[in-house]
């Protein structure tokens, strides 16, 4: 039987990593996880696991799913968040194709998003298929803070597989908008890096334009309440952003003056 790796990038993820590790039993060979300095009981409940632990700085999705990788032991590697469960249809996928052996190097696996316990069907959180099984020979992930993503030729054709992934993004409207706060504050150094100017409504107008993009071609107002603040928040976060932004440009053009 072929084997699997699965790796996962924590940092306090008590509440959800123990959901995740039992939906790993049986599929994965070895639990690669790479935490940056949790201070709750995630390495606890990690250990007793037998997962093989690394503590690294955070320094971006992309990279630091990237280090996680090149620890794996096997050529499969299974791609997962602390706040993901793999489903059974798609435990039964995995085990087929890890015993049939693997017929491609890429595989994808449909995505669905919980927020606050509702699964969304809208607002940027619309089912989908990720690729998060493949060979780290042919493929690899990028190395953006945000927005990263699995990397390969664009001769290799993606198989998907039977069930789903779901991803629990929050329990709680407090722990939402701290999730977005962080990814405020690493989407602004992005911006920074690509701008020499950010004007002084641009973080409102951006934040705008957001939300707008949410709420109307993501089809939040379809997902209701939820929906709705969901892109109130893409509004904060966006402005946020750009808001950090212009302050980072304004003290990198001073301090080099």
């Amino acid at each position: 039987m072929d084997k699997i790796s699965a790796t996962i990038i924590t940092h306090n993820e008590e509440s959800n990593i123990e959901r995740c590790l039992n939906s790993l039993q049986g599929i994965a060979d070895e639990i690669i996880v790479v935490d940056s300095f949790s201070d709750d009981r995630t390495l606890e409940i990690c250990r007793r696991y037998n997962c093989k632990i690394t503590c690294r700085a955070f320094t971006g999705f992309g990279s630091q799913r990237q280090y996680a990788t090149g620890l794996t032991t096997n050529k499969y590697v299974l791609s997962i968040d602390a706040d993901e469960v793999l489903t059974e249809e798609l435990r039964a996928s995995l085990l087929q194709v890890k015993r049939d052996g693997f017929t491609h190097r890429v595989y994808a696996a449909r995505v669905c998003s919980y927020f606050c316990g509702r699964e969304m069907h809208h607002s940027g959180w619309a089912p989908a298929a990720e690729i998060r099984l493949f060979n780290k020979r042919y493929a690899n992930w990028n190395l953006r803070d945000v927005a990263e993503k699995v990397m390969f030729p664009d001769s290799l054709m993606p198989a998907l597989l039977g069930g789903e992934i779901h991803h629990y993004r929050c329990a709680s409207l407090d722990e939402f908008a701290a999730k977005e706060q962080r990814h405020a504050r690493m989407l602004s150094r992005v911006i920074a890096s690509h701008k020499h100017k950010v004007k002084v409504f641009a973080p409102t107008l951006r934040g705008c334009k957001e939300y707008l993009k949410c709420l109307v071609a993501q089809k939040a107002l379809l997902d209701g309440p939820a929906g709705r603040h969901i892109a109130a928040q893409r509004f904060a976060t966006m402005r946020e952003a750009y808001r950090l932004a212009r302050r980072l440009i304004k003290h990198n053009t001073t301090s080099s003056l």
